[in-house]
C-alpha cells in the first residue's frame, strides 16, 4: 500500500490536478474567509471584524461539492483508460491496499487544503479571541464529510475510463447526498421520510458548524467512507476475475 500511496501523492504535483484543487480551495476558503470574518454592526452600521468561522465552514460544504470529483475524477478511470489497470491488478498486492492507497492520497491531498482553515484562525486570533474547540470541531467536521465524498468520488472513478464523466457522476452523486433532507421534506410516509432524513449529508455536517460534536454523526461518516470504499473493492475484484 505505501508504494502505491507514494506513486499517487507524487502523480498529484506531477500532474496539474493537485496544483488545481489546492489552489481552487485555497481561493475559495480564502474569499469565504475574507466574507465572513467581516460583519456589519446594526445599530451603529460600522464594519467589524467577527472571530466566528462557522459562516465560512458551512458554505465550504458546497465548495466541496465541486472540487471532490476534481481531485478523485483520476483516480482509477485514469488507469483504466491506460490500461495499466491489468498491470496493478495483477501486481502482486491486494485489491484492498490498491484501492486504500489511492484513498489515502487523494485524503491527504485533501487534508493538505483544509490545513489552511487553521492558519486563518491563527490569524483571527491576533485580532480577538478565538472559540478553539468550536473551530476544532468544525475542521473535524470538515474532514469527515470530506473523508466519505472522497470515498464516493473514488467509487464513481472506478465505473469509467473517462476522467470527464468521473467528475460529473461524482459531482451529481455528491449533489443527490446532499438534497436528501430536501428529498425527504416531500415524502408523505413519515418512516421512509424518517430514514431519508437519517442518512442526510447536510444536516449531519452543519450539526458540526453549529458547534456541536456529536460521536453518531463521526460514526455516520466514517461507517459512509468503509462503505464505499468497500464497493470499490468489490468492483475491482469483479473486474479482476473477469
Amino acid at each position: 500500500m505505501n508504494a502505491i500511496f507514494k506513486r499517487e501523492v507524487s502523480s498529484y504535483f506531477n500532474s496539474l490536478i493537485g496544483y488545481i484543487f489546492l489552489g481552487a480551495f485555497f481561493a475559495a476558503s480564502g474569499v469565504l474567509f475574507s466574507i465572513t470574518s467581516v460583519s456589519q454592526n446594526p445599530q451603529d452600521g460600522l464594519l467589524y471584524l467577527t472571530t466566528d468561522m462557522s459562516s465560512m465552514f458551512s458554505i465550504l460544504f458546497f465548495v466541496l461539492l465541486v472540487l471532490i470529483p476534481i481531485l478523485t475524477m483520476r483516480t482509477l478511470s485514469e488507469d483504466k483508460k491506460n490500461k495499466t489497470d491489468q498491470c496493478l491488478l495483477t501486481a502482486p498486492v491486494s485489491v484492498t491496499s490498491l484501492v486504500l492507497g489511492k484513498y489515502f492520497a487523494s485524503f491527504l491531498i485533501y487534508l493538505l487544503g483544509v490545513g489552511m482553515t487553521l492558519v486563518y484562525a491563527i490569524v483571527l486570533s491576533f485580532f480577538g479571541p478565538v472559540v478553539w474547540l468550536e473551530v476544532l470541531g468544525n475542521v473535524v467536521g470538515l474532514i469527515l464529510v470530506g473523508a466519505a465524498f472522497i470515498a464516493v468520488g473514488i467509487l464513481i472513478s472506478s465505473l469509467t475510463e473517462n476522467q470527464v464523466i468521473a467528475a460529473v457522476g461524482g459531482f451529481v452523486s455528491m449533489c443527490a447526498l446532499y438534497l436528501i433532507s430536501s428529498i425527504a421534506a416531500v415524502i408523505p410516509v413519515d418512516w421512509i421520510a424518517k430514514i431519508f432524513t437519517e442518512l442526510s449529508f447536510a444536516d449531519r455536517y452543519y450539526t458540526f458548524t453549529y458547534g456541536i460534536f456529536d460521536f453518531s454523526n463521526v460514526l455516520f461518516f466514517i461507517s459512509v467512507a468503509v462503505i464505499f470504499i468497500f464497493l470499490t473493492i468489490r468492483v475491482l475484484e469483479r473486474r479482476r476475475w473477469n
